[in-house]
């Protein structure tokens, strides 16, 4: 987050924050997965955990909005799961999504499908994430709350914010679903200037006082550990200087039972077949050292240039370029943003839009205004929505949402 690749804040809350998400890799809407990544990125459009998006109209007299809602309860708690109703397809009907969106199968919610570790990122965009975490917290292995900022305040002196927004009954909560989930929040080097990286890579005790600092905080908030965003800070620049400072850090978490989890940006420039800022150089020297990447396999498009988040073929050569022997691609965890974006007709604006969680503008909302027709992109493997309004092409194309942990 990435951020939305992925933003910071944590001590205790006792009540949820109204901004918050569950991501599942940035804009943060995204799901992050591990091991066989290219296993998963080839049935990453067909997983059995798609989630639709809509709300449904009430009724203007009481008993038939007491009907609603019991349809509505009804819908939450399927027997069957998606493919059993037949929701997993490249071609859905927008009637489905509206009605389908907020259902899954409560039988099948605590079973997990795919055996390596799944990381969900808790976003700002929308507090039904801290939910979802609690929910399904066996689909993940690793929850990663927004929360954190390191600043550098002086020669070996770093103070932590975001703090107050980390809540501990949350924390507890979750781990009660799942006894071996580990929260591990992000956080961000915020405001750092050319010279504050300089002065910390220059000096091992800045480094050593940067270490000891977030295993205190580890320690005494009850994280397991961090999701480290950094690496785009510092573009092209100080490569090896900022190695090294990542693995005296995962030295000293790994010495306190603790794990690094560390974002690095597209291998593959997007929009270009040139490398992005993270190669197999700097990934082959970081991969005994790190945990798990959360490679941000999304934002493939921007507002200028409008299309898919996440072109299929853009987001293997990602993951293939890292690892082409597949050496460490357990280690790798592959981001599905779960969010689409909402283009103008002119292709000069853009802005991501949720599926449902947003009532009066949400992707299930659009659908249920405007006509819509449902498009499959078999180049790019994704889907989009093309809208018109008052019988004009409006030119919006959405990409699907991916909601793969609702299974």
């Amino acid at each position: 987050m990435p951020m939305w690749k992925t933003r910071g804040l944590p001590a205790t809350l006792k009540s949820k924050k109204k901004h918050k998400t569950l991501i599942i890799h940035n804009r943060e809407d995204k799901l992050v997965v591990g091991q066989n990544a290219m296993r998963l990125l080839c049935a990453s459009l067909s997983l059995a955990m798609i989630c639709w998006v809509a709300e449904s109209t009430l009724s203007k007299t009481d008993a038939k909005k007491g009907a609603t809602k019991k349809l509505e309860e009804k819908k939450l708690h399927s027997d069957k799961n998606v493919q059993d109703r037949g929701l997993v397809v490249v071609d859905p009907k927008a009637k489905d999504i509206i009605l389908e969106h907020k259902s899954y199968c409560s039988k099948k919610m605590k079973e997990r499908h795919f055996s390596g570790d799944v990381l969900g990122y808790i976003t700002p965009w929308n507090n039904h994430g801290y939910d979802i975490a609690k929910i399904f917290g066996n689909k993940f292995t690793l929850i990663s709350p927004v929360w954190l900022q390191v600043k550098r305040r002086g020669k070996e002196r770093f103070q932590f914010t975001g703090l107050h927004d980390a809540d501990q009954g949350w924390m507890k909560d979750v781990r009660k679903t799942s006894k071996n989930i580990k929260i591990v929040p992000r956080i961000l080097f915020d405001g750092w200037t050319y010279q504050d990286f300089e002065s910390v890579f220059g000096s091992e005790d800045e480094i050593e006082e940067l270490s000891k600092n977030m295993v205190l905080l580890a320690k005494n908030e009850n994280f397991d550990g961090f999701v480290v965003e950094v690496w785009s800070q510092l573009g092209n620049q100080k490569q090896t200087e900022l190695i090294h400072l990542l693995t005296h850090l995962s030295e000293a978490l790994h010495e306190a039972q603790l794990q690094l989890i560390l974002v690095i940006p597209p291998a593959v420039a997007a929009g270009t077949s040139q490398p992005g800022m993270f190669t197999k150089k700097e990934f082959d020297q970081l991969a005994t050292a790190i945990d798990s990447f959360s490679l941000m396999t999304y934002d493939y498009s921007a507002p200028h240039r409008p299309g898919p988040n996440s072109p299929l073929p853009w987001v293997r050569a990602c993951v293939e370029l890292l690892d082409p022997d597949s050496k460490w691609r357990k280690k790798i965890l592959l981001g599905l943003n779960f969010y689409g974006m909402d283009y103008s007709a002119l292709g000069t604006s853009g802005e991501p839009i949720l599926g449902s969680s947003c009532p009066n503008d949400s992707f299930s909302q659009l659908l249920k205004l405007l006509p819509a027709i449902l498009k499959f992109d078999t180049g790019f493997q994704q889907q989009y929505a093309t809208k018109f309004l008052f019988g004009r092409k409006s030119c919006n194309k959405l990409t699907w949402r991916q909601k793969s942990i609702t299974r």
